[in-house]
């Protein structure tokens, strides 16, 4: 006859052992909690990722008229600061919230908080990187071509590809933390 611990799954927020490791069954609010984060995670991750993919023709076909007149007026980046900008701190709160409700899971925790470490570092790279071109781009005015528009557009590029990088690899952290939870094991 087999062992009943083979047969029946573990039930929901209980711990069996057997040997050296642990295996706990997540709950459904932790389940429903990690699916949030990988959904915001996504999100904020998905229009950095935008601007890498737009960042080469930007960079070696678009004429430096076309670049300011797409990304300095007309609007186009209105909605990343009022959907992204949320996005990106909720990107950090919910995998460090996951980490809290996981810490049992030891492992499954150090990487969530790793996940969160990494969606923070993109926002303070936004702000060093970033923020400082988008001032400067908040004076360009139609005319002739600033004089320092090469250093700024170059800025702006390279700043949006360091903060999406940095999100890939949160989200990458995430993805893991994802896995450990739903093997529910606690190493030892």
């Amino acid at each position: 006859m087999k062992d009943s611990a083979l047969i029946h799954p573990v039930p929901t927020g209980t711990i069996a052992r057997s040997g050296r490791s642990c295996r706990v069954a997540p709950s459904g609010f932790i389940l429903l909690w990690a699916w949030l984060s990988a959904l915001v995670c996504a999100l904020s991750l998905g229009p950095s990722f935008a601007h890498v993919l737009e960042a080469l023709p930007r960079l070696t076909i678009w004429s430096p008229e076309l670049w300011r007149e797409t990304t300095v007026f007309n609007a186009q980046f209105q909605y990343f600061l009022a959907v992204g900008a949320p996005l990106d701190v909720l990107a950090i709160v919910f995998p460090l919230v996951l980490a809290l409700l996981v810490r049992i899971l030891g492992a499954a925790a150090l990487v969530a908080g790793a996940a969160a470490a990494f969606y923070a570092l993109a926002l303070v790279l936004w702000f060093l990187l970033v923020a400082p071109a988008n001032a400067v781009l908040a004076t360009w005015a139609s005319g002739p071509i600033p004089a320092d528009f090469d250093t700024v557009q170059w800025r702006w590029e390279t700043g949006h590809m360091a903060v999406a990088s940095a999100k890939l690899f949160g989200y990458g952290f995430l993805v893991f933390a994802l896995l450990l939870i739903g093997q529910g094991r606690e190493p030892g």
